[in-house]
């Protein structure tokens, strides 16, 4: 008992310098519509986005969360696409390659990310400008970028292949708080 004590002061003084900004409810949207077809987008406003004072980064989304205007694609994402129920979640974790020079001054900062996005089962490493910027109200996150379904093992049958793109935009929206 006496060697527990100190190692619970030394992990709770550790996890009070690592400050962690959160939000619990960032927007990642999707579109892969291509011209002449019916729009393909959804949005899912209750991602998980952590940023603790070392650049780290962290975002978890639900699959089933993402909403579209018309229910049948919902249903068709989630069953036949994204396989949801075998595959619930996606996450993002790694770190900004140029953290220690931004400075919190309100203005907006492009800085690289470089991590790992695993999604239907597929870990695969990832490079990716990320807006961010410091403001009174938190730490405000702006991304998008794009990604090929087939990376992740995301099969389009050929029937419907000509009505979705190639790639499909990711657009991430988060302002993280303490």
């Amino acid at each position: 008992m006496k060697c527990l004590f100190p190692l619970l002061m030394l992990i709770t003084i550790l996890h009070t310098q690592a400050q962690k900004h959160v939000t619990k409810t960032g927007t990642i949207s999707f579109e892969g519509s291509v011209e002449t077809f019916q729009p393909i987008k959804a949005t899912n406003e209750s991602t998980t986005v952590v940023l603790d004072n070392k650049g780290n980064l962290a975002a978890l989304v639900l699959i089933k969360g993402f909403r579209f205007p018309v229910a049948l694609m919902q249903e068709h994402f989630n069953e036949n696409y994204m396989e949801s129920d075998d595959f619930p979640k996606a996450t993002l974790r790694g770190k900004f390659e140029n953290y220690n020079s931004f400075v919190s001054n309100g203005i907006a900062q492009t800085l690289q990310f470089i991590g790992t996005l695993e999604m239907h089962g597929i870990k695969k490493e990832l490079e990716i400008p990320i807006e961010l910027t410091y403001t009174a109200t938190g730490y405000k996150l702006l991304a998008e970028f794009k990604l090929n379904p087939s990376d992740y093992n995301i099969d389009i049958p050929s029937i419907v292949s000509k009505k979705i793109a190639d790639k499909i935009t990711v657009v991430v929206k988060a302002v993280m708080t303490e």
